[in-house]
C-alpha cells in the first residue's frame, strides 16, 4: 500500500525522523556475521569540536563509500569515536575555570582530570550529534574514545614495547615550546607566518681589543673594502638569545675570517667586568653570501645553531623558563659567567651542569623575552656597539592553538625513533602494498618520511595518557604498564616518582584501526575479520600528522598495513578559493547550510565536487541545485504515484516489450556499471554525475515523457495518439493502455518497468541522498525491509539494441530540435515539417512506425523522407542523419541572422578582449586569483557563445 507523498519536498521534516529509525532498528551494523567485510574508520574528531565544513566533506564521503558496501551485502563497519584531543579539551576546562575565577593549579592533577571528564559527560557529545545530522551510518554502539579503558591499555602497552625496542628514549633536544599552553608542541602544530620585524647588526669585539684585516673582494678578486678591524659582525632578529650564545660560526672557505678563526670574541651585553668570551668557529652552516657571513651559535634556542652546536661540541645554554620569560632561578650572574668562561677555555661541563647555568645578567632576570629584547638592544646601543637595524619580513613560527610565537628550547623530553619506523611505510608505498590516491600525493609522502626526525611525543599536560615511566632519586627510568611492574624492576624499598608528561594526542590517535578493534586482546575474532580496514579517507592536511603514524603503528604491531588504500581529498574553500578562516569572515556553517536547503543537498554537493587532487570551492547555488534535483525526484515519484506506479517485487528487471521500457531497463544496467566504476576509482564525482543525469535526464525528462501516452487515457477522436515505441520500433495505436494483444498488456509492463527502474534509482541514489531515497522507498508501497538495508541493482537482463537505438534516435533528434527552436527563438510548441534526403535504415525503420511519437516530442509533422523544397532551412542531425526543416513562413530569415550576426560580433570582440588578457603573464600573475578565475571564466563563456552562434547562423545558410 503507497503512501501518498505531499506536494512539497520538506527535507526538516524526514531527517530526523529517519536516523533515528536507522540508529534504533540497528540499521547501521545489521547482523551479517558470513558476509565479506568491509571496514573503514572515521577520524576521529576532536572531542571538544564541532562539525566544520571540512568534516562534512569528509565524513559524507566515507558514509558514501560505507552505505554503498553495505547495499553490495558485506558486513560494513564504520568505526566511530572521538579523540580525547590533550591540548584542546585541557584549554576548555581551564578556561571554564577562569571564568569563575578559578585555575587549573588550585586542584591536584587527579582533581583536575575528573573535573575533564565531568565537562566531557556534559558537553563532548555535540559533535557526535552533529555527524548524525549529516546522516553518517556509523556503527554508534561501539562508540570509541581514545581514553577509554582499553584504549589506554593499547597505548601503553605500544608505549612499553618501543621502549624495550629501544625505539622510544628519552633525551635533550630543541622542542617547539608553546609559552602560553606551557608544552612542547610538533612541528606539524606550528604554523609559519611572515610578520614585520627587525634585523639588528652589532659588533662583538676581539678579545684583548685584538685586530685583524678586514677584506672584501668582488667577483673577479679585487678589493672592494679593507679596514682594520677590532670585531667580528653579527645580525640578529632576536637580540636577547645572544646571552646565550656558546660561538660564532663562519664557513671554513671564508677569507674575510681566516685570520681571527680559534679566537675569542665577547658577547656585548651584560655586565662589562663579567663580559664572556666565546670562540670563533667554523661550520658548513653559515651563508658566506647572507648578511655578514657569521653567525652567532645559541644551540638551545635556535634549529640550525643546535646543529651546529651538536657538530662542533658547543655548550647549549637554556635562557627562558616555560613562560618565556628570562630564567630567574640559579646562582648569581657574575658566579655563572665565571664558569661559562672557564667552559669557553676548554674545562669539561656535562650537558647536566650546563643546563644549570642560567646566563642571564641579573638586570634581565624575569623579564619577558620581548621586554628583554628591548633592553638588550638599548644596552648594546648605547655602548655604541650597534652597527644598524633594518627593517624586515622575518618568518616567526606560532602555536596552532596557542597563538603566540613558538620559543625552541633545549629541554628532556620522550622521542619516537621514527625513521626506523617509516621504513616499512615507505616500502609499502613503493611496492604498491598501499596505494595512496591520488598518486600525486606520493611525492610528498617519500619527501616527509624519507627525512623524518625523532617524533617528540611528551607533552607538558595533565589531561591525556600519562607516560608509564617512574624515576628513582638517581633518575634512573623504568618502563612498565603499571607501577607495580616498576617497581618489581627498581627491586623492593625503592623510592619511586612517575614521569609527569602525557603523550601527545597523534600517538594515541595512530593506534585508531586496530586499538578500536580490541586489540591487543578484547575481541580477537573482531580484530581478525576487520583489520586490516579496507580503506582510509583522510583530508590531505593530515597525511603526516595521522596518516602516515598509523601506517607505522600498524606495521609495528600487526606486522600488517592498517588499510591497503589511502585516498586524500582536498580542502573546502570560499567561493573566490581562499582558505576559509574566522578572521577573514568567510567561514561557512555546514548545519546552516543543513537547515536551509538538507543534508542530502549538501552531500551531493560534496560528492559531485570532489574531483581527486583539487580542493572544492563552496557554491550554495550549488547545493541550493541540488535541493531542486531532490524536489525533482520527489516530484516524479508522485507523478508515478498517480499513474499507479509502485514498489517493484523484484531484483532482477521485468520482462519487457516496449522499446521505450527495453531501453530504461539498458540505461539502468549502464547507470549501475558506470557507478561501480566510478566507486572502485574512489572517483566520487564521476559517480554523483552519473546518477544525477540519469535521473534528471534519462528518468525524469525522457522515459517518462515516453511513457505518458501508454498511462494516458484515450486521446480525442482523430487525435494523433503519440503512443512509445514498441519492441518492433512501432507506435501501438489508438491507445496502447487499452488495447491488449493477447495477454500483453502495455500499460501493466510499463508500470512494472517503471517502478523497478524508479527502485534502483533510490538505491543508487542512496549513499548519496540516504534520507529522501528512504522516503520515497517507502511511500511507493509495502517493504520488507528499509531501503538502507536493500541490494544494490543487478538488472541480469538482454534487451533488443534496434529498440533501445530507435529511443536514442528519438531523443537525439528531439533534442536537437529543442535546441535550434531556442536559438533561432521559434516557439518550442510549433510544429514544423521535416525532410529527410538521405535516411539510415535505423531512420527510416524508426519514422515508419514511430511518427506520432516523433510529433509528440521533436513537435516534427509531417516528416518525409525525400527532398525538402528549396528555401531557407535550418539543418538538424538525429544520429547520423541530417533533417531539412524549411522556415519560410516560420521566422523573419533576414531579421534573424541579422541579429545572430550582431550576437556574434559582440561575443568575439569579448573573448578576443579576455584572451589578450589572459595572454598577458602580467596579469596572470599580479592580479588577484580570483580575477583571474572570473576572467577565465568569461573567456569560456564568451568562446561557446561563438560557437553556439556560428552555429546557428549556419543553420539558416
Amino acid at each position: 500500500m503507497t503512501q501518498e507523498l505531499s506536494t512539497t519536498f520538506d527535507p526538516a521534516a524526514i531527517e530526523a525522523r529517519w536516523y533515528q529509525h536507522w540508529e534504533q532498528t540497528g540499521a547501521f551494523r545489521p547482523e551479517r556475521p558470513d558476509a565479506e567485510a568491509f571496514t573503514i574508520v572515521n577520524p576521529p574528531p576532536n572531542v571538544t569540536g564541532s562539525l566544520h565544513i571540512g568534516h562534512a566533506l569528509d565524513n559524507t564521503l566515507q558514509d558514501i563509500v560505507i552505505r554503498y558496501e553495505r547495499l553490495r551485502g558485506k558486513d560494513a563497519l564504520w568505526v566511530v569515536g572521538t579523540d580525547h584531543a590533550g591540548i584542546a579539551t585541557q584549554m576548555v576546562v581551564e578556561r571554564q575555570l577562569e571564568e569563575r575565577q578559578d585555575k587549573r593549579t588550585n586542584y591536584t592533577r587527579e582533581e583536575f582530570v575528573d573535573k575533564v571528564w565531568e565537562w566531557k559527560e556534559e558537553s563532548g557529545g555535540q559533535i557526535t550529534r552533529q555527524l548524525r545530522r549529516l546522516g553518517c551510518s556509523m556503527d554508534w554502539s561501539r562508540e570509541q574514545f581514545t581514553m577509554d579503558e582499553h584504549f589506554t591499555k593499547a597505548v601503553l602497552k605500544v608505549f612499553v614495547d618501543l621502549y624495550n625496542d629501544g625505539l622510544i628514549y628519552r633525551d635533550k633536544r630543541l622542542v617547539n615550546w608553546d609559552p602560553k599552553l606551557k608544552t612542547a608542541i610538533s612541528d606539524l602544530e606550528v604554523e609559519s607566518k611572515d610578520v614585520n620585524g627587525h634585523m639588528w647588526h652589532f659588533k662583538y669585539p676581539l678579545e684583548g681589543g685584538e685586530t685583524y684585516t678586514y677584506v672584501e673582494r668582488d667577483e673577479d678578486g679585487n678589493i672592494t673594502l679593507e679596514e682594520e678591524r677590532d670585531y667580528i659582525s653579527i645580525a640578529t632578529t632576536r637580540p636577547e638569545t645572544m646571552l646565550g650564545d656558546g660561538a660564532v660560526a663562519v664557513h671554513p672557505d671564508d677569507a674575510r675570517y681566516a685570520p681571527i678563526v680559534g679566537k675569542l670574541c665577547e658577547i656585548p651585553v651584560g655586565p662589562k667586568e663579567h663580559r664572556r668570551l666565546i670562540p670563533i668557529i667554523t661550520d658548513d652552516y653559515p651563508d658566506p653570501d647572507f648578511g655578514s657571513g657569521a653567525v652567532k651559535i645559541t644551540g638551545a634556542h635556535d634549529e640550525n645553531d643546535f646543529g651546529v652546536a651538536q657538530r662542533n661540541g658547543i655548550p647549549m645554554y637554556r635562557l627562558m623558563d616555560e613562560a618565556a620569560a628570562m630564567r630567574s632561578d640559579g646562582a648569581p650572574y657574575a658566579e655563572v659567567a665565571k664558569r661559562a668562561m672557564e667552559i669557553a677555555r676548554g674545562a669539561e661541563a656535562d650537558a647536566a651542569e650546563i643546563d644549570t647555568l642560567n646566563l642571564v645578567p641579573d638586570e634581565y632576570r624575569g623579564l619577558d623575552r620581548y621586554e628583554a629584547r628591548k633592553k638588550v638592544v638599548a644596552d648594546i646601543d648605547a655602548e655604541g656597539l650597534m652597527i644598524m637595524v633594518e627593517d624586515k619580513v622575518i618568518t616567526q613560527p606560532f602555536g596552532d592553538r596557542g597563538g603566540v610565537v613558538i620559543e625552541p628550547m633545549l629541554m628532556d623530553q620522550w622521542y619516537v625513533n621514527a625513521e626506523e619506523l617509516a621504513k616499512k611505510p615507505v616500502a609499502a608505498v613503493k611496492s604498491g602494498d598501499i596505494e595512496i590516491v591520488p598518486k600525486s600525493w606520493e611525492k610528498t609522502f617519500f619527501n616527509w618520511m624519507e627525512n623524518i626526525q625523532p617524533w617528540c611525543v611528551s607533552r607538558q599536560l595533565w589531561w591525556g595518557h600519562r607516560i608509564p615511566a617512574w624515576y628513582d632519586a638517581d633518575g634512573n627510568v623504568f618502563v612498565a604498564m603499571t607501577e607495580d611492574e616498576a617497581q618489581a624492576q627498581a627491586g623492593e624499598g625503592v623510592e619511586l616518582t612517575r614521569d609527569e608528561d602525557v603523550l601527545d594526542t597523534w600517538f594515541s590517535s595512530a593506534l585508531w584501526p586496530f586499538a578500536t578493534l580490541g586489540w591487543p586482546e578484547d575481541n580477537a575474532e573482531l580484530f581478525a575479520k576487520h583489520y586490516p580496514n579496507d580503506l582510509l579517507i583522510s583530508g590531505f592536511d593530515i597525511l603526516f600528522f595521522w596518516d602516515a603514524r598509523m601506517m607505522m603503528a600498524g606495521y609495528y604491531n600487526t606486522g600488517q598495513a592498517p588499510w591497503p588504500k589511502l585516498y586524500l581529498h582536498g580542502l573546502v574553500r570560499a567561493a573566490d578559493g581562499a582558505k576559509m578562516s574566522k578572521s577573514k569572515g568567510n567561514v561557512v556553517d555546514p548545519l546552516g547550510l543543513i537547515d536551509q536547503y538538507g543534508a542530502d543537498a549538501l552531500r551531493f554537493f560534496m560528492a559531485a565536487m570532489e574531483s581527486q587532487g583539487r580542493d572544492i570551492k563552496m557554491d550554495e547555488r550549488r547545493v541550493e541545485g541540488y535541493r531542486n534535483f531532490a524536489t525533482k525526484l520527489w516530484n516524479a515519484t508522485r507523478f508515478c504515484q498517480s499513474n499507479g506506479i509502485g514498489a517493484s517485487s523484484t531484483l532482477a528487471a521485468p520482462e519487457a516489450k516496449l522499446a521505450a521500457n527495453q531501453w530504461i531497463i539498458g540505461e539502468v544496467a549502464a547507470c549501475v556499471a558506470e557507478i561501480d566504476r566510478a566507486m572502485a576509482e574512489l572517483r566520487f564525482d564521476a559517480a554523483a554525475n552519473t546518477i544525477y543525469q540519469f535521473t534528471w535526464s534519462r528518468f525524469c525528462d525522457w522515459y517518462l515523457e515516453l511513457i505518458k501516452p501508454v498511462l494516458s487515457p484515450l486521446p480525442p477522436a482523430g487525435g494523433a495518439g503519440g503512443g512509445p515505441v514498441t519492441e518492433s520500433g512501432s507506435a501501438p495505436t489508438p491507445n496502447p493502455s487499452r488495447e491488449r494483444e493477447g495477454d500483453f498488456d502495455p500499460a501493466a509492463e510499463t508500470r512494472a518497468v517503471a517502478g523497478w527502474a524508479l527502485d534502483q534509482i533510490l538505491v543508487m541514489l542512496h549513499p548519496f541522498m540516504p534520507f529522501i531515497t528512504e522516503e520515497l522507498w517507502h511511500a511507493l508501497g509495502e517493504r520488507k525491509y528499509d531501503l538502507i538495508l536493500a541490494k544494490w541493482p543487478n538488472p541480469r537482463a538482454e534487451v533488443s539494441k534496434q529498440a533501445t537505438d530507435a529511443i536514442d534516435w528519438v531523443i537525439d533528434l528531439t533534442t536537437n530540435v529543442r535546441s535550434a527552436k531556442n536559438e533561432l527563438g521559434i516557439s518550442p510548441g510549433a510544429k514544423l515539417a521535416a525532410f529527410l534526403p538521405q535516411a539510415s535504415d535505423l531512420a527510416a525503420s524508426t519514422i515508419e512506425r514511430s511518427s506520432a511519437a516523433i510529433e509528440r516530442l521533436a513537435r516534427l509533422t509531417p516528416v518525409t523522407i525525400g527532398e525538402a523544397p528549396s528555401g531557407p532551412a535550418m539543418q538538424i542531425t538525429a544520429g547520423a542523419d541530417v533533417f531539412v526543416i524549411p522556415l519560410e513562413g516560420v521566422i523573419d530569415i533576414e531579421a534573424e541572422k541579422a541579429r545572430l550576426q550582431k550576437a556574434l560580433e559582440a561575443s568575439q570582440k569579448e573573448a578576443r578582449s579576455l584572451e589578450g588578457r589572459l595572454s598577458n603573464a602580467n596579469f596572470v600573475e599580479r592580479a588577484k586569483p580570483e580575477a583571474v578565475e572570473k576572467a577565465k571564466a568569461d573567456f569560456a563563456h564568451h568562446s561557446a557563445e561563438v560557437e553556439r552562434l556560428q552555429a546557428a547562423l549556419a543553420r539558416l545558410g
